[in-house]
């Protein structure tokens, strides 16, 4: 496991490249090297490693834990950027179970989702609150916003296994086909860390979406997902550009 000390990269570079073919290889399933073994490993200094170490937490693959060291930070989810999808969808095609809690299912007034949707202050809208689980374990908190002169159907409808877009087209005979999403990093609040299973600190991300049917807004919808356990993937081509959304928040 020697590292090549005439090229022109730094060891610490080199090792943090190694150490990221290890991890992509599968290696490391059960503990993470601690620094002690990857100075005798690779005969480099402490420095070295630690500087290696330091590269791959900012890029999160890695991250520090008080008593337990370094470990390695495995998303279990992917979801393809650019594709109206499905939480359910996502969660239950990467083979676990998806269930959700539902903290709110009513109909309510929201000036912020009428101005995203292009309706009066006045409009009505199915709010649905969720806390979406995979395998038991808290995965994200998902806010939606329907106009009830849509969805009003859908306000006795069980969503402890349900997806919104299937309920819609079953229900109400519309089906999101377009629309536009935007990704952030945030802090959660306590009450959202908590209900995350979250610790202090841990980031986490704030996903807003409008969907669109037949080129109608009929969505608009928040999302706080776990950033241990997601992970967004974009696939591109040559030459291709990126379709770019103007924003109205600084």
């Amino acid at each position: 496991m020697a590292l090549d000390r005439s090229h022109p990269l730094p060891l610490w570079a080199q090792l943090e490249s190694e150490l990221k073919r290890r991890l992509d290889a599968g290696e490391f399933t059960d503990r993470f090297p601690t620094d002690n073994e990857l100075v005798e490993q690779y005969s480099v200094s402490r420095h070295t490693v630690r500087e290696a170490i330091r590269h791959l937490n900012a890029t999160g693959i890695l991250r520090r834990e008080r008593g337990r060291g370094t470990v390695v930070n495995r998303a279990e989810f992917e979801q393809p950027l650019g594709a109206l999808h499905s939480l359910l969808q996502s969660l239950e095609s990467s083979g676990v179970e998806s269930t959700s809690t539902v903290l709110a299912q009513r109909r309510e007034l929201d000036p912020v989702a009428a101005e995203m949707l292009g309706l009066e202050p006045d409009a009505e809208f199915l709010h649905l609150e969720r806390i979406r689980s995979a395998a038991g374990e808290p995965i994200a908190i998902d806010r939606s916003w329907v106009p009830l002169s849509i969805a009003e159907p859908l306000l006795s409808i069980p969503f402890e296994h349900a997806s919104l877009y299937d309920e819609l087209e079953r229900h109400c005979n519309i089906r999101p086909d377009a629309g536009w999403e935007r990704i952030a990093p945030i802090l959660p609040k306590p009450s959202e860390r908590d209900a995350l299973h979250l610790g202090q600190g841990q980031a986490a991300f704030f996903l807003e979406r409008l969907t669109t049917a037949n080129g109608t807004p009929i969505e608009w919808r928040t999302t706080i997902i776990r950033g241990d356990r997601y992970r967004f993937v974009s696939q591109f081509q040559a030459g291709s550009k990126p379709a770019l959304v103007a924003s109205t928040h600084e």
